[in-house]
């Protein structure tokens, strides 16, 4: 059936598996730049790229050391939102608190959620987990 007057869109989505690796977060942000900048179809603005490589980093790096796994990388464009989900097979969610500012670490979670108009951590099936990062327009 077709809506009259309007055509609607379908969201642009990419997915990439990702191992446990020190290399997986730079492969993230590349696989995101290239997607949201040339891939999507939708416009998607520079601070909106950078947004995203940030939390797709800090994510995929949290996932890879503290999840002890390889991990699931989904990115979802809608006009004007970026959505990034990152799924891995550790039940243990990621601790979300202020740092102080002598902490030398503990700072990622607390800065996508900073970057984030909507944060979420769901479980998955097999006791993993998938958190989700839906960015503010910038």
């Amino acid at each position: 059936m077709r809506t009259q007057g309007r055509t609607r869109r379908r969201a642009a989505r990419a997915t990439y598996q990702l191992p446990q690796a020190e290399t997986s977060a730079r492969w993230a942000r590349h696989l995101t730049t290239v997607f949201l900048s040339r891939r999507c179809g939708e416009p998607v603005t520079g601070g909106q790229i950078e947004d995203a490589t940030l939390v797709v980093s800090e994510l995929v790096t949290n996932a890879t050391r503290h999840g002890r796994s390889g991990c699931r990388l989904r990115l979802h464009v809608d006009p004007g939102r970026v959505t990034v989900e990152v799924e891995d097979a550790s039940p243990i969610h990621p601790r979300v608190c202020s740092p102080l500012e002598s902490d030398e670490s503990g700072r990622g979670i607390f800065m996508v959620r900073e970057l984030s108009r909507h944060f979420a951590v769901r479980g998955g099936p097999g006791g993993g987990k998938t958190v989700q990062a839906v960015l503010a327009a910038s």
